[in-house]
């Protein structure tokens, strides 16, 4: 039975890529990292280099009147500028990418005298209990942590964190960011020993992005087997996406990172490999 879900998410994910999918967005509302002053999240590749929390340079703490903390670095926020250059050939201006960044404190743990601006919404969700069941039966599996504004799976102390259920308006996506999680924890060396997991990895290089892409395919298998891949495989589809434009749109790497997917899915479920 497994077999026949793992394959329909397969396909229909495929689906999605030929088709054309939504943006993929963290689907938790708390702990996202925004800018301190504005309020604004930041997006982009800067989700993934700043933790959660609120964030400003080192001009805005002080006009504020805050200090940072002696000792603390800052961490790096970048962006893209549109310069103007000469276009010797056609005699006129053209405008050209260049990347920049700047650099914030984190207000909340990196400076002192200023106040946090924000608000916080929750959410009210009933556990889903085949979902539950899988992550309370996943034999000899990681421990678990429950802290807002970040999804990640930590090898060296074989422990995953999501942020907790309230942080999620949609509480389907809750168990498909926790899958996910637990998807890459099957790659430990006591368990399925994936490169991904196990080897040098760093972040965007190859190995890292097929990781990504059996993660986010096995969470999609194990939201099938609890029947709630309906409310997810956008969003799933969506982040295979943005993944597979790093190894050059080549959907032909679904295919061996499914059969991975399988493998890890069916490692989480306690049956045996088909």
């Amino acid at each position: 039975m497994s077999k026949k879900i793992y394959e329909m998410i397969t396909n229909q994910i495929i689906e999605k890529l030929e088709q054309g999918v939504i943006p993929w967005r963290k689907p938790w509302v708390n702990g996202i990292a925004v800018n301190w002053k504005t309020q604004k999240p930041y997006r982009g590749i800067n989700t993934m280099l700043l933790d959660g929390g609120e964030y400003a340079t080192f001009k805005q703490i002080k006009e504020a009147g805050g200090n940072v903390k002696k000792g603390e670095k800052s961490h790096i926020v970048v962006f893209w500028k549109m310069l103007k250059v000469e276009d010797e050939e056609k005699e006129k201006e053209k405008k050209i990418p260049l990347l920049r960044y700047y650099r914030v404190f984190n207000v909340g743990t990196q400076v002192e005298g200023l106040e946090t601006k924000r608000t916080y919404e929750t959410f009210e969700h009933n556990p889903i209990e085949e979902a539950e069941k899988i992550k309370k039966e996943y034999f000899n599996g990681p421990s678990f942590s429950f802290q807002s504004g970040r999804a990640y799976y930590v090898p060296f102390e074989d422990r995953v964190n999501v942020p907790p259920k309230k942080d999620f308006e949609d509480v389907n996506e809750y168990y498909s960011t926790l899958f996910h999680e637990m998807v890459h924890s099957t790659g430990h060396k006591d368990r399925l020993d994936r490169e991904g997991v196990t080897g040098k990895i760093s972040f965007g290089s190859e190995n890292y992005s097929k990781e990504e892409l059996i993660a986010e395919l096995g969470a999609s298998m194990l939201c099938g087997v609890t029947g709630i891949e309906n409310n997810t495989i956008d969003n799933s589809a969506s982040y295979i996406q943005a993944w597979l434009k790093k190894l050059k749109d080549d959907k032909t790497l679904i295919v061996s990172a499914s059969q991975k997917a399988q493998k890890a899915s069916d490692h989480i479920l306690g049956v045996e490999f088909s």
